[in-house]
């Protein structure tokens, strides 16, 4: 592989010999900037396929918030009229959100961010009085937020269980099944991956789950917005969805916690979300959330239908433009917005940065580490090659792209990354042999945490 800095220098020379204003370096960004970022000129044209991270707020959305910054700036907790209003707000979102995934406008609990929520879900259950138990089942490939909460249960005295999925990252539902115990409290699978876009076969590991009378958690995160949501469907008892990732501002997501399951708050302090989360309500993002929940529940088969078309040709004409390019996740049960490839021969940071100075913003499965390379633990579970997986790219579309993306996107690409492989020790030695040197063990996940 090319080493850090040279693919940084090669990095911060394209960029600043294309855009003038951006010095990369694996280590950070630097950029020409003013106070007033609406000021900055840009020099080359924006395509933002990084829309797991993030989604750009939808102008409607923004207009509806406006009002509860300047006008209804009362706490939704306070006794007078400002106060009321906030709350009205409140509870109006409440029920947006809950007619989104088909619960009752009392399951929907409101919170800051998908992760705050799934650690509600996840630690809130486990230490639920009447807990039969303390055993928990996780798929190998959740996000962090779930990981990281069974990891700190585990150290807590209980004892978590890590399902392997498939080459597509699929989990096999007949494993759920071996897996459970009396003594199993809970089992938290999510309902598409963010990083491969595979989705789970949710109803069908609900069922196994129910059988068992142990509580199911449903990180839909990644899934809201894109595909149909709807927790009777699904069968889930706690599910979590963020509004940033289909439209919405950041700093309002949401709990479903189904009527009768226990969850012990997290967070201590006041009365809100019916004492199962303390803390002001942000109230301008959950109206703001309310109201991506609404125009989803409009709009989602239309925009789908586009990023499903957009999809499609990116994987198909990527390949042809690029040798020795592999899909990851599964090539049909995937969310229509995911496209995730790994390039062989370079590094997903290289690409990255140099996609970044053409004004293309994606992101990398792989870790920028100074000292080895790692590629995701979603990679290593699906049993990507190590050597192959450290190339990984992931360009997550939304509704504000187009034809004209993609076209830009396929015509700055391959060079990008003839560029990176010419620079390539890995590469040079296989034209001149014919086979692949391997790369060593190791993932984001191990090397940040054990």
């Amino acid at each position: 592989m090319v080493a850090a800095a040279a693919v940084a220098e090669a990095a911060g020379v394209a960029a600043a010999a294309d855009a003038g204003n951006f010095v990369r370096s694996c280590a950070g960004t630097k950029f020409r900037r003013r106070n007033d970022f609406s000021e900055v000129p840009l020099q080359v044209k924006q395509v933002y396929l990084d829309n797991q991270a993030n989604t750009k707020l939808d102008s409607r959305i923004f207009k509806e918030m406006l009002p509860f910054f300047e006008e209804h700036y009362g706490n939704a907790q306070s006794m007078h009229s400002m106060g009321f209003a906030s709350r009205d707000a409140v509870e109006n979102a409440r029920g947006r959100v809950a007619s989104f995934i088909g619960a009752a406008a009392n399951e929907i609990y409101f919170t800051s961010c998908g992760s705050e929520a799934n650690n509600l879900a996840i630690k809130g259950l486990a230490h639920a009085p009447g807990a039969k138990g303390k055993h928990i089942v996780v798929s190998s490939i959740e996000h962090f937020s779930v990981l990281y909460a069974a990891r700190r249960l585990g150290q807590a005295g209980f004892e978590v269980t890590y399902l392997p999925v498939d080459n597509n990252g699929m989990v096999d539902p007949s494993d759920v099944k071996r897996a459970l115990r009396d003594d199993t409290i809970l089992v938290s699978i999510q309902h598409a991956n963010p990083e491969i876009g595979t989705i789970q076969p949710i109803e069908e590991i609900s069922a196994i789950v129910h059988e068992r009378a142990i509580p199911f958690h449903v990180d839909a995160v990644a899934s809201a917005g894109m595909i149909s949501v709807n927790v009777a469907t699904l069968g889930a008892d706690l599910l979590t969805i963020a509004g940033s990732q289909f439209y919405g501002p950041r700093g309002a997501a949401a709990l479903y916690i189904k009527k009768g399951v226990n969850v012990v708050p997290q967070i201590d302090g006041g009365i809100q979300e019916n004492g199962r989360r303390a803390g002001t309500e942000n109230v301008p993002a959950i109206v703001g959330f309310g109201m991506a929940c609404e125009l989803a529940s409009a709009e989602m088969p239309e925009n789908a239908a586009l990023m499903g078309r957009l999809q499609r040709r990116l994987m198909a004409e990527l390949p042809k433009k690029i040798e020795h390019v592999y899909l990851n996740g599964h090539p049909q049960k995937r969310v229509p917005n995911n496209v995730n490839f790994s390039v062989e021969f370079v590094e997903g940071e290289g690409m990255m940065l140099l996609l970044d100075g053409k004004g293309i913003s994606v992101s990398s499965g792989s870790a920028c580490a100074s000292k080895s390379l790692k590629m995701s633990h979603v990679l290593t579970a699906i049993k990507a090659d190590p050597a192959i997986g450290q190339g990984s790219i992931i360009m997550s579309l939304s509704k504000h792209n187009g034809d004209e993306d993609v076209d830009y996107l396929l015509t700055e690409f391959p060079p990008i990354v003839k560029k990176l492989r010419d620079m390539s020790p890995i590469y040079n030695y296989f034209q001149k042999t014919g086979q692949r040197q391997k790369a060593g063990p190791g993932t984001d996940y191990e090397h940040e945490h054990n």
